[in-house]
């Protein structure tokens, strides 16, 4: 994620990054992130999925789906993915 947020950075798109926080979350912290990220993609004009490999997980579901609900357009770095 680090490297494709500098590529856009670089490329002039503001880029809007999930929060990266090492070590154990609490529930209620992990709440918190959730509904930061959910803020993040409704000020995002599009969503670019990081999917090394194809892989998708559990919240990254979640959150693609409420993108393309709120009409957003995603793409995935590994075409596998879609």
């Amino acid at each position: 994620m680090r490297a494709e947020n500098r590529t856009l950075t670089l490329g002039g798109i503001i880029a809007l990054a999930p929060g990266e926080v090492g070590g154990v979350v609490s529930e209620e912290q992990k709440a918190v992130l959730d509904a930061l990220h959910l803020s993040k993609i409704d000020l995002a004009d599009r969503i670019l999925v990081v999917n090394p490999g194809g892989y998708i997980g559990e919240s990254t579901s979640r959150e693609i789906a409420y993108a393309r609900a709120a009409g957003k357009s995603v793409s995935f770095t590994d075409r596998a993915g879609q």
